[in-house]
């Protein structure tokens, strides 16, 4: 039976105009069409269907049955089913409630509202729980938290990733307490799991509410949600009831969630199979250099390579331009040439999603690493966008949920520098922007995992260092690292910013002085400044030279590794 529902999905899109069957139509030409619950519209079964389940008129999704889900998402007849057995119990003696559930499994053919098993998903094994709507609105009793708990410690004991279709109107009212209890024993599980080392992926789709929510839900080491999914813990009509006021349009949606840093990422239905598969494909990729035994003798011979540099003939200021020019490579214009297979996490889990801060997972060669920048744009617009690089709180703070992340699956870690400095706005100040920097360097100290930085243009301030407390720090040639901007320097100083020229040579910012006091150890040549004309050669030279420094710092222990990052800075 499991093998006829694990068809292969119909990957055809190309949806045809079709006209709608008129009132006299008869039966069996009717029965070919449905109602869009979104937009209202009559619309073809077979093209929703070829569609992935998304209206063709207004493109909204449909809620999928979870086994139609299955044979979406994994590999044709590769699901193996787990605790399908279990009876679910009525622990309040509640009226009804088992009349309920007999007349809920026998229209939709399920024992209970979560379906858990293991699959693998273009060849990469996992894990798997997926809710079903149509069961109780997906709510959580007993059944549905000790299915998950047991999928979630089966997976733990073998060694394998969770993937946790969310779908569900949150706890189980009919079981009270002991529905409640579920969302302790689903995060505790989670917990072991994690601390195993193991990759848990949440998948948000719509609903995703309550106590749902609440637990296991926003517990993924990544959360992808599905367009306009409704996600939040009181429901819309909760909170208008209570608060007595009208919601904002897009409230608790996937969007919204996104803006607001509580999500990685938005991901299509399309498109779901693909990115699973390659996060896990990323996460299951072992560095080259682990597990190998490596003599104190060879860690210390080994060494990043460098070609010599003659010393700057630009003055300060003139160096400070470049740093500054609009055509200066970007981040993510690195990112792109550097590494290969990059895919973007967003967010802070609590606030914001701050575009000043770009990060997630990518390959360098074969091994996984975690990448962050700082952001600019090449024009206005675009650096509007990312306000012109100046990380708000909310960007430090995903900077350092993505190391620690980092630190976790044992990724090293490359920070691109670029920024003016931390941004200095009330809402930051309201936001703990002091207390956002202090905790990036309060951590960074102690990563258990090797750590570079690379100022690639401004090196503004603790905005800077707050992403540059790291192993090493490299500086390209017409980049600057200083404790502010020269017209800040000459303006506190000299109380004239019009000095600004002269404050530069004086501040010693450039990549010699840096190399020269030994706040730097590496300088990065740009024959030509850094710019679309010489991006390849750049990309190139730096990723010999990080796969170099990545080969000799993997080669350390973790305390090898804190401790020449704490003998690094208290030198200075």
């Amino acid at each position: 039976m499991l093998e006829k529902l694990l068809r292969k999905t119909p990957s055809n899109t190309n949806i045809k105009k079709r006209k709608a069957p008129g009132k006299d139509a008869p039966d069996d030409i009717k029965d070919l069409w449905s109602k869009c619950n979104k937009c209202g519209a009559l619309i073809y079964r077979e093209d929703v269907k070829t569609n992935h389940y998304i209206c063709p008129k207004c493109e909204g999704y449909f809620r999928l049955r979870a086994r139609r889900r299955l044979k979406m998402i994994v590999d044709r007849g590769s699901f193996e089913i787990w605790d399908n057995d279990l009876e679910t119990a009525n622990p309040l003696d509640y009226a009804g409630y088992k009349e309920k559930l007999q007349a809920t499994q026998e229209k939709t053919g399920m024992n209970e509202a979560i379906i858990t098993g293991k699959a693998t998903i273009n060849g990469e094994a996992c894990a798997m729980g997926i809710a079903d709507a149509r069961f109780l609105m997906g709510s959580m009793g007993y059944v549905v938290g000790e299915k998950i708990t047991r999928a979630v410690e089966r997976a733990t004991a073998e060694k394998l990733p969770v993937i946790m279709f969310c779908c569900s109107g949150g706890a189980r009212m009919q079981e009270g307490i002991v529905s409640l209890m579920q969302m302790a024993k689903t995060a505790a599980a989670l917990k072991r799991h994690s601390d195993a080392g193991l990759l848990y992926i949440s998948v948000l789709t719509d609903p995703t509410t309550g106590g749902v929510t609440a637990s296991f839900a926003m517990l993924g080491d990544i959360i992808l949600a599905e367009p306009k999914a409704l996600i939040g813990f009181a429901g819309p009509r909760v909170i208008e009831s209570t608060i007595k006021q009208k919601l904002p349009k897009g409230f608790q949606r996937s969007e919204f969630l996104l803006e607001h840093g509580f999500i990685d990422k938005i991901v299509e239905r399309a498109e779901m199979k693909k990115t699973l598969s390659d996060l896990i494909r990323i996460h299951n990729k072992k560095n080259p250099q682990e597990n190998v035994d490596i003599s104190d003798e060879a860690k210390i011979s080994i060494d990043v390579t460098t070609k010599e540099i003659s010393p700057r003939t630009a003055t300060a200021w003139e160096v400070v331009e470049r740093s500054r020019d609009s055509k200066r490579l970007t981040s993510l214009e690195y990112i792109d040439g550097i590494f290969t297979d990059f895919i973007e996490f967003h967010g802070d889990r609590y606030c914001q999603d701050d575009k000043a801060i770009v990060g997630g997972v990518a390959m360098l060669g074969d091994i996984p690493v975690t990448v962050i920048g700082q952001q600019k744009g090449h024009n206005t617009k675009e650096n509007v966008a990312r306000n012109f690089g100046m990380p708000s709180p909310d960007g430090y703070r995903k900077a350092l949920r993505l190391m620690k992340q980092a630190e976790k699956f044992k990724r090293p870690i490359i920070c691109l520098v670029d920024t003016p400095g931390a941004f200095c706005g009330i809402e930051a100040e309201e936001r703990g922007q002091g207390r956002a920097i202090a905790d990036n360097l309060f951590e960074m100290s102690a990563l258990k995992t090797p750590i570079l930085s690379i100022v690639i243009g401004e090196g503004g301030s603790g905005g800077a260092l707050a992403m540059a407390t790291s192993d090493e720090v490299w500086i390209m040639e017409n980049a600057i690292y200083s404790i502010l901007s020269p017209e800040g320097f000459a303006s506190i100083l000299w109380k004239d910013d019009k000095r600004a020229s002269e404050a530069a040579e004086v501040m010693k910012i450039t990549a010699f002085d840096l190399k020269a006091l030994g706040i730097v150890e590496k300088i990065i040549s740009e024959d030509v400044p850094a710019c679309e004309q010489t991006k390849v050669a750049l990309c190139n030279d730096l990723r010999e030279n990080i796969q170099e420094f990545v080969l000799k710092y993997k080669a350390m222990s973790a305390k090898e590794l804190t401790d020449n990052r704490y003998e690094r800075f208290r030198k200075m």
